[in-house]
């Protein structure tokens, strides 16, 4: 089992190690990213079975490009379960290159809480989580939409639907965790979520 801070520093080097167009300022806030992830406590899965079910944090996600999906606790309390984040960093990487980038679990919990109150029963449609710096750009080449430093590029965010609801919901549900930025997108059929101030657009 990982330490926390081992287990972000080998997911951020094997992503990193790949990643050769940052530009000194975005290696700067990558690490910041890395830092307030690294503060996160993890738990070992064997001290699961012990909490309430009160104590229990679960997600279900599906990759609407990968059709990947996980589906389980990932959250105990204020520990975070090392083995559901590597299957969950896997499931939400850049999907168009592969690289992989430890997401930041407060946008999961963000995603978990809107789950809770929409309630469809079904998982949650990822559409974009982990986007690499150029995966970014080509992005922003081919839309005026998608922003230079987007927090997509930190682990920071996720566009989601969530089948069985409409996406006003969603955007709502989202907007009333005050919990970071929502974006609502209904011509493309999803609503961003991210851990940056809380704002919407």
């Amino acid at each position: 089992m990982f330490k926390n801070s081992e287990y972000l520093t080998w997911l951020h080097d094997r992503s990193a190690a790949e990643n050769k167009e940052f530009s000194r300022r975005d290696m700067l806030k990558m690490g910041m990213a890395g830092l307030m992830a690294a503060s996160v406590p993890l738990l070992s899965t064997a001290k699961v079975n012990a909490a309430t079910s009160k104590d229990r944090w679960s997600i279900s996600l599906r990759h609407g490009h990968t059709g990947e999906s996980y589906s389980g606790v990932y959250r105990v309390g204020d520990r975070y379960l090392p083995e559901a984040f590597e299957r969950i960093n896997h499931l939400l990487r850049d999907f168009r290159t592969g690289e992989i980038f430890p997401m930041d679990p407060h946008v999961i919990d963000i995603v978990s809480m809107a789950q809770r109150k929409v309630n469809t029963g079904r998982p949650t449609e990822v559409l974009s989580g982990y986007r690499s710096p150029r995966t970014n750009a080509m992005l922003r080449r081919a839309s005026g939409g998608v922003a230079k430093n987007s927090y997509h590029m930190y682990g920071q965010a996720l566009d989601i639907r969530m089948p069985g609801s409409s996406i006003r919901r969603v955007r709502e549900a989202a907007r009333s965790l005050r919990a970071g930025g929502v974006g609502y997108y209904p011509k493309s059929g999803f609503v961003h979520v991210d851990t940056g101030d809380v704002r919407s657009w």
